[in-house]
């Protein structure tokens, strides 16, 4: 657990929060992380998401695990092209129009 308990170590002295502050704000005892950090425990789910609340930070920014809720987004690029009041950009540059009018000619076949 020693990542979980150094990510929570990291947010709190960014927070400039103990881990005793951290814990009770989490509605914890106020020396458990030192706990789970000493001894290796598993603290229970729930724990790490009060924890998680009381930081203001993803229970994934504790843990490191990747979420696995994000949702994919599609967009219609024919529809956001014709849009004019959307600016295409690439690399923070906006698209000219005559590269614009070549990128639909090539999605069109």
């Amino acid at each position: 657990m020693t990542q979980l308990t150094d990510n929570i170590a990291k947010f709190a002295k960014l927070r400039a929060m103990s881990l005793q502050e951290v814990a009770l704000k989490a509605g914890l005892s106020k020396n458990i992380i030192y706990r789970w950090r000493l001894q290796g425990a598993n603290p229970s789910p729930a724990s790490i998401t009060a924890i998680a609340d009381a930081l203001h930070v993803k229970k994934s920014d504790l843990t490191g695990e990747k979420e696995s809720t994000e949702e994919k987004q599609t967009v219609d690029l024919k529809a956001q092209i014709a849009d004019q009041q959307v600016i295409m950009t690439y690399e923070g540059k906006e698209i000219p129009k005559e590269d614009l009018e070549l990128i639909k000619r090539i999605l069109r076949g």
